[in-house]
C-alpha cells in the first residue's frame, strides 16, 4: 500500500490486508504509472491485434468457450464473442455477496488484469478502478462456481455491470449500472475480444473470500487467547498450564506465541495463580495446542492466498512483448480451496473450544464456586432465573453447525461442461463454507466472552478476585464490556448484546497483544 489512503495496483505485490481495507475500509486504488507496466499491456493490447488481423486461432477469442473451443467464430462475429459470455454466464442463485466482499472481488480481479498478461485495455483496468474508488459494487450471486474454469458466473456480473447490464449496489440501493454510470460521467466497457474472458476465467471471488477469511481468523486466534485467560480467571486456573519453560520444549512457534499471550495476559510471573491446584480440563490446559493450529498455519495460508492474489490466473495468457499466447489453466482454484479447507477445519476448532469453555463455566460441578449458569439472582430469586443457560445451548447448536460444515469441499470434484472441466477445484465453494464457519464461531466466542465476563464480575463482587490484580489489557477489556453489558441477574433477553458483541468482534472493536 502507498500510502494510508490509496493501493497500487500494477507494480508492487499486494498483501491480504490492501484487500481488506479496500474492502472494509473503502480505501481509494489507483493504477500504477509504471513504464514496464505500461509497455506489457499496450504491447498485450497490440499483439492481440495483430493476430486477428492475420486471422490467428485463440481460445476464447476466436473460438468458442470450453468444450466449444472447436467451434472456430467467424471473424465478423467475434467483436459480439465476450458480451455473449457474460450473458449466458448470468444465472448465479443463493444469496448475493455484501458490498465488502464485493469490493474485494473488484480487487482481487484487478490485482490480476494489472498484471499485464491479460490482453485487456486501458479502458477495463480504469473503469475497475472507478468502480472501486465510485463505490459501485456489482450485485453478485454466491453460487454457480466450481472454481476451476475460474469464477465464471459470479465474475460475469463484474463483466455485465461494466457494459451496463446488471445491478450494482450504490450509495446503499440496488440500481442499474448503465444509469449509476451515465450520472457519474463513466462510459460503459464495450468489450474487446479477449476482454470478457479476461474478467470471468480466473480466481478473484475466491482469492477474494480468502483475504477476508484470514483477516477474521488471525483476529479469531488473539481473542480466543484472550477469552482463555478470562476463562482461567474465572474458573480459578492454573496458570503454570501456560509457563515459558513448559512450551520451550514442544516448539511450535505459533502455539508458543498463544501461551505467551495468555500467560501475560494472566500475569502469570508476578502472580502465578492456584499452583496447588495440578490440571485444570482441556479446553483450558491445551487451548494454546487448539489456538496454536491456527496461528502456526496463517504463514502458510498467507503465502498461498498472496501468491494467488498476485498472478494471472486466466486463460489464455498473453505475453505482449515476447509474442506469444499461452493455453494453460491459471484460472484452477487448488491452492485456495486447500487454504480454505484448512482453515476452515482449523477455525471450528476454535468454535469447539470456547463452546467446552462456556460449558465450564455454567455447570457447577465444573466451575468451581459459580453459581449455576452464572446467574447473578439474588438467594431469594434463584428458583426462577437461569442466567446462561440457554446462551450456552446457543454456543452448542453454532458448534455443530460449524463442525458439520468442515468436509472438505475440494474432494467433491465434478466433471462439467461436456467433460472439458472434468477436474474442478470447488475453491469457490470452501471459501463461502469457511466464512459461514467463521461466522458459527464468532457467535460462539461472542457467547463465551460474555460468560466469561459475567463470571469475573461474580468473582470480584464475591471479593475471590482482585481487580487490581488483572493485567491493564484485561482490566480495560472487562470494563469496556461491562459499559454495554449489565450484569445478568433477571432474567432478560440477550439476542441484542450477543449481536452486538458479534459485530465488535467482526469489527476487531479490542486492541489484541499489539
Amino acid at each position: 500500500m502507498s500510502d494510508l489512503a490509496t493501493t497500487v495496483f500494477g507494480n508492487q505485490r499486494l498483501t491480504i490486508e490492501d484487500i481488506v481495507h479496500i474492502a472494509l475500509e473503502q480505501g481509494a486504488v489507483a493504477l500504477s504509472g509504471d513504464e514496464h507496466l505500461a509497455r506489457k499491456i499496450n504491447s498485450a493490447v497490440a499483439f492481440l491485434d495483430q493476430l486477428l488481423k492475420e486471422d490467428g486461432v485463440i481460445y476464447g477469442v476466436t473460438t468458442g468457450y470450453g468444450d466449444s473451443v472447436t467451434v472456430k467464430v467467424p471473424l465478423a462475429l467475434v467483436d459480439e464473442l465476450p458480451l455473449h459470455l457474460t450473458r449466458f454466464h448470468g444465472c448465479g442463485l443463493g444469496d448475493v455477496f455484501n458490498v465488502a466482499q464485493g469490493r474485494a472481488i473488484l480487487a482481487a480481479r484487478l490485482a490480476s488484469l494489472s498484471q499485464g498478461y491479460s490482453g485487456v485495455s486501458w479502458d477495463m483496468l480504469n473503469l475497475l478502478t472507478a468502480y472501486l474508488n465510485h463505490n459501485i459494487v456489482p450485485v453478485i450471486p454466491q453460487e454457480g462456481s466450481v472454481g476451476a474454469s475460474g469464477d465464471l458466473t459470479p465474475l460475469s456480473y463484474v463483466a455485465g455491470a461494466m457494459v451496463g447490464e446488471r445491478d450494482v449496489f450504490y450509495k446503499g440501493e440496488i440500481r442499474n449500472s448503465l444509469i449509476v454510470m451515465q450520472e457519474l460521467g463513466l462510459t460503459p466497457l464495450t468489450l474487446r475480444p479477449k476482454e470478457g474472458l479476461a474478467v470471468m476465467n480466473g480466481t478473484a471471488v475466491m482469492t477474494a473470500l480468502a483475504c477476508l477469511a484470514y483477516d477474521r481468523s488471525a483476529y479469531l486466534a488473539k481473542l480466543t487467547s484472550r477469552i482463555t485467560a478470562l476463562a482461567s480467571l474465572a474458573l480459578k486456573g492454573n496458570s503454570h498450564h501456560f509457563d515459558d519453560i513448559l512450551f520451550s520444549v514442544k516448539p511450535h512457534p505459533g502455539q508458543q506465541q498463544i501461551a505467551s499471550w495468555i500467560r501475560s495476559d494472566l500475569n502469570h510471573v508476578e502472580h502465578p495463580r492456584n499452583a496447588d491446584r495440578l490440571q485444570d480440563r482441556y479446553s483450558v490446559r491445551c487451548a494454546p495446542h487448539v489456538i496454536g493450529v491456527v496461528q502456526d498455519s496463517l504463514p502458510w495460508f498467507r503465502q498461498m492466498i498472496e501468491n494467488e492474489l498476485n498472478s494471472a490466473n486466466d486463460n489464455p495468457i498473453i505475453d505482449g512483448e515476447g509474442e506469444h499466447v499461452l493455453h494453460g489453466g491459471h484460472f484452477y482454484g487448488g491452492h485456495i480451496a486447500m487454504v480454505m479447507d484448512s482453515m476452515k477445519t482449523a477455525v471450528a476448532n476454535l468454535a469447539d473450544l470456547a463452546d467446552r469453555q462456556i460449558a465450564s463455566l455454567v455447570d457447577t460441578r465444573y466451575n468451581n464456586g459459580l453459581p449455576s449458569n452464572l446467574s447473578a439472582s439474588s438467594s431469594e430469586r434463584r428458583y426462577i432465573n437461569h442466567g446462561f443457560k440457554a446462551v450456552q445451548i446457543g454456543a452448542s447448536a453454532y458448534t455443530a453447525e460449524a463442525l458439520k460444515l468442515t468436509m472438505p469441499a475440494s474432494v467433491f470434484s465434478r466433471s462439467t461442461e461436456c467433460h472439458n472441466q472434468d477436474k474442478v477445484s470447488m475453491g469457490t465453494i470452501a471459501a463461502r463454507d469457511c466464512l459461514r464457519i467463521l461466522q458459527l464461531t464468532e457467535q460462539v466466542v461472542a457467547s463465551t466472552l460474555l460468560a466469561s465476563v459475567q463470571a469475573l464480575r461474580l468473582r470480584i463482587a464475591q471479593n475471590e478476585l482482585d481487580f487490581a490484580s488483572l493485567t491493564a489489557d484485561i482490566q480495560a477489556m472487562y470494563t469496556d464490556i461491562c459499559d454495554y453489558f449489565e450484569v445478568l441477574d433477571e432474567d432478560r433477553p440477550l439476542e441484542g448484546v450477543l449481536r452486538f458483541t458479534v459485530d465488535a468482534i467482526q469489527r476487531k472493536r479490542w486492541s489484541l497483544y499489539e
